[in-house]
């Protein structure tokens, strides 16, 4: 049966059809122990899908709408040559699945997922499960509803929030700079190919500061020692409540964080107002930011600097040694910070833009540094902690994209037709010919409709990318003539 994205599922389909690559593949690898019953590993492998029947789903457009349906086929095991073929290779969203198993030699199992499809604890659950079946168990029995009942339910518990997170965001929110770095600047907040920097971090927990509430501190604090006079991040939130427990989905939400670091704080107070801060995001976690923000234009990342941190199992998974930060080979922006925390310490993944972030050992020596020093005394100002640098200024950003071209005189029925749609749709009257889109209070759910009605009832195609780079009238027909 069909049943409605969520919020944040119609954010990463966007995304993904606008040139997203690999960024969304989320893969974990198994070293197995032993050698496996490769017939008790299959059936492992579909009874996982049974259980959880949003890994055998596809994403196709129904009346201009992205909605998920039944995969083409379900997955299967299958064999490959290598790990990175099985991460990398594309999926196929509208035909499906969205996952996929692959044994890499006699002794490699590696699952990719989508992320429209899986988050972070996903990759836990999938693990202990394949182990429960493939050991001849059954996992706990899990709370019944579908996917669709969980969506409608997070949509009410949104529109109830909307309102007040409206509010909330309207004093915080604004674009972040460019974040300034030894060499030069991050800018992007695109997907792109990207190269990997693995290494342990050792993550002190204050009295007034978890451990991950400690290391968004930390890497504000590097950002600032680099000159930054506000630092902005974006934070992966998990939005599970009791509803999502036990359940495979993408209860995840990106979320920005701002902060103005001073040199005489100390640390600690420095974390409890961080601490403060996420506190308050927290009440507003489930609501994305674009349906908070007006106007707001999709990016795959919020800021050129995010971060994911996860509690990882307290035991080692008895099917063998688990890869959870396996490189997908893409970076959300232009610096992802991914760690995974587990009882022997944390693993951190920095992926990064190298067109970008040139000197990715520099930026992991300097956080572990502070983290160090934070560790022996978390009462050190930040400025004893690292070398603020004066406050950078910006280079001058590249010039934009040359403005739309006129309309011909006399008017133009296709703009009269395309003004038409954008009417209804947006529902408000009138629109000029290049009045941006996003300043209207469109969105991604609007675009896709407005896509949508162009190809019905005028017979003619635009793109996302190309919607998103020319997101007026005039723009729009431009595209559709050239």
């Amino acid at each position: 049966m069909n049943s409605q994205l969520s919020s944040t599922q119609h954010g990463m389909w966007i995304a993904a059809r606008t040139g997203a690559a690999t960024a969304y593949h989320m893969p974990v690898v198994v070293a197995l122990d032993a050698d496996p019953d490769r017939g008790a590993l299959a059936k492992a492998c579909r009874a996982v899908v049974e259980r959880h029947p949003l890994l055998g789903c596809a994403v196709q457009e129904v009346g201009g709408e992205p909605q998920l349906v039944p995969a083409a086929e379900l997955p299967g095991l299958e064999e490959a040559g290598s790990v990175e073929e099985v991460v990398t290779r594309p999926f196929d969203l509208a035909r499906g699945p969205l996952v996929r198993f692959a044994l890499v030699g006699d002794d490699m199992l590696v699952a990719v997922a989508h992320h429209l499809v899986f988050d972070g604890q996903s990759k836990d659950l999938l693990v202990a499960d394949l182990a429960a079946y493939v050991q001849g168990g059954m996992p706990a029995e899990l709370e019944h509803s579908g996917h669709g009942e969980r969506v409608a339910a997070q949509r009410e518990r949104v529109a109830a929030l909307l309102p007040d997170a409206g509010e909330f965001w309207a004093g915080r929110w604004h674009e972040p700079d460019d974040t300034a770095v030894p060499g030069g600047w991050l800018r992007s907040r695109r997907a792109a190919d990207a190269e990997v920097l693995e290494f342990p971090l050792e993550l002190p927990r204050l009295a007034a500061a978890t451990h991950f509430e400690v290391l968004v501190a930390a890497v504000h604090v590097v950002l600032a020692s680099y000159g930054n006079a506000e630092v902005a991040t974006a934070l992966d939130l998990s939005t599970r409540t009791e509803r999502e427990a036990g359940h495979i989905g993408p209860y995840v939400n990106e979320l920005p964080l701002f902060s103005k670091p001073s040199a005489d704080m100390p640390f600690a107070r420095f974390a409890a107002q961080i601490r403060g801060e996420l506190r308050e995001v927290y009440r507003y976690r489930e609501v994305p930011l674009a349906r908070a923000v007006p106007g707001l234009r999709p990016h795959a990342a919020l800021a050129p600097v995010s971060i994911s941190y996860r509690r990882l199992p307290g035991t080692e998974s008895p099917l063998g040694r688990v890869r959870w930060l396996e490189f997908n080979h893409s970076v959300r922006g232009a610096l992802q910070l991914q760690v995974a925390h587990g009882p022997s310490g944390a693993l951190v993944s920095l992926r990064h833009d190298p067109l970008e972030l040139a000197d990715a050992g520099r930026f992991a020596a300097d956080l572990a540094r502070v983290l160090a020093a934070v560790a022996a005394d978390p009462e050190r100002p930040l400025g004893g902690l690292a070398d603020f640098a004066p406050v950078a200024a910006a280079e001058p950003r590249a010039a934009r994209a040359a403005p739309d071209a006129p309309l011909p005189a006399g008017g133009d029925p296709l703009a009269a037709q395309v003004t038409e749609i954008w009417e209804q749709v947006l529902e408000r009257s009138p629109i000029g010919p290049h009045e941006d889109i996003f300043d209207l209070g469109g969105h991604s759910l609007t675009i896709t409709q407005i896509i949508a009605r162009m190809q019905t009832q005028l017979g003619v195609e635009i793109g996302l990318d190309d919607f998103f780079d020319n997101s007026t009238i005039a723009g729009v027909v431009a595209v559709v003539r050239r």
